[in-house]
């Protein structure tokens, strides 16, 4: 009975999970990022990103709302040049349970099992997106951060998708060097 109620806890909790984004971030120690004031696009490294041109827009729009609201000005002479990097991979789950009336605990033979052994295969896709910050002047990366999470194809919640993984990315820019 305690296994029935624990289920709906369960499954909560994996919707949750599954939803989530991993962030991490990494940086130039000897930074001052107090000097950093504006930003630009480095367009060439955003060309070759090979992703929907429609998705490359929401991740530049939902960057530049990030930045601006840490007070950061877009710019034509910037202190920091902004570049992404999106991978995939597939991911395969395999599960296996039996089926029927009983489950059975142990070894051993379950006259209760009438169902036998079910397979149940799925697949998601998840998806790293990468910022990188470089510094403008000496043409150094200084700053990068990446978010991992699932992607989804229904176009409704691609949006909402997006702005979470920049927005929880961003989260941990600047960093607290020096």
């Amino acid at each position: 009975m305690k296994a029935i109620k624990l289920l709906p806890v369960l499954l909560l909790f994996l919707a949750a999970s599954c939803s989530s984004v991993k962030v991490y971030s990494d940086y130039d120690n000897n930074v001052d990022f107090s000097q950093y004031k504006t930003y630009a696009f480095h367009k060439k490294g955003i060309d070759k990103v090979e992703i929907s041109e429609l998705d490359k827009k929401r991740i530049l729009n939902a960057i530049d709302r990030e930045l601006s609201r840490k007070g950061m000005t877009k710019s034509e002479n910037p202190d920091l040049l902004i570049n992404i990097l999106t991978k995939e991979r597939e991911r395969i789950d395999v599960n296996q349970y039996n089926a029927g009336w009983g489950y059975g605990w142990g070894w051993g033979w379950n006259p209760y099992l009438w169902g036998g052994r079910s397979t149940y295969v799925s697949s998601s896709t998840e998806g790293t997106l990468y910022i990188d910050l470089i510094d403008a002047k000496k043409k150094e990366l200084v700053w990068q951060g990446e978010g991992i999470g699932y992607l989804t194809e229904n176009r409704n919640e691609k949006e909402k998708q997006i702005n979470e993984f920049v927005a929880k990315i961003l989260e941990q820019f600047p960093s607290k060097a020096k």
